[in-house]
């Protein structure tokens, strides 16, 4: 076995950067190293935590588990009631988008299901954000959007009424 070696807080700046770097290389496991990293050396570092989140939501392209357990983990060590709400949200938009790249049965009603859990966590977000803090509100819009312009993302029941209508009963 390895004996990791520890990074300095010295560090901790330019690693969060490259973090970041690697997450948008689509190098989700990088960034989560070294955001583990960080946490070893400064343990109640936020933005490590956010980038840690965020890493695992990447993930949900490949899988959606272990990243989504992980991400939902990470939530309450935000420190700030406003950014988990909003963190959740993107956990659960990622998770609703993940669903519909996977398809399959009913793809667009589970997916339903997850965006609307988003959006209620973006609400959450709004009522306790600061007036020149935009991020929930473009998020609301961006889930309110998918729904909007794709038919097939629907409640369970408004799916049926629609078989039912359409005599497929």
């Amino acid at each position: 076995m390895y004996q990791l070696k520890k990074l300095s807080v010295e560090s901790i700046s330019i690693a969060l950067k490259m973090a970041e770097r690697y997450r948008l290389l689509h190098e989700s496991y990088e960034a989560e190293s070294i955001c583990l990293d960080i946490l070893e050396a400064a343990p109640g570092n936020q933005q490590a935590f956010i980038t840690l989140l965020l890493a695992y939501t990447d993930s949900f392209k490949k899988a959606l588990f272990p990243g989504f357990t992980k991400a939902e983990g990470l939530l309450p060590r935000l420190s700030d009631g406003n950014c988990r709400m909003y963190y959740r949200g993107i956990i659960y938009e990622r998770r609703a988008k993940a669903h519909l790249d996977q398809g399959g049965p009913k793809c667009g009603e589970i997916a339903y299901d997850w965006f609307k859990k988003a959006m209620a966590s973006y609400e959450k977000a709004l009522a306790t954000c600061s007036p020149g803090n935009a991020d929930a509100t473009l998020r609301w819009n961006t889930c309110a959007r998918i729904l909007n312009e794709n038919p097939h993302i629907k409640a369970a029941e408004v799916i049926r009424e629609v078989e039912i209508t359409d005599g497929y009963e």
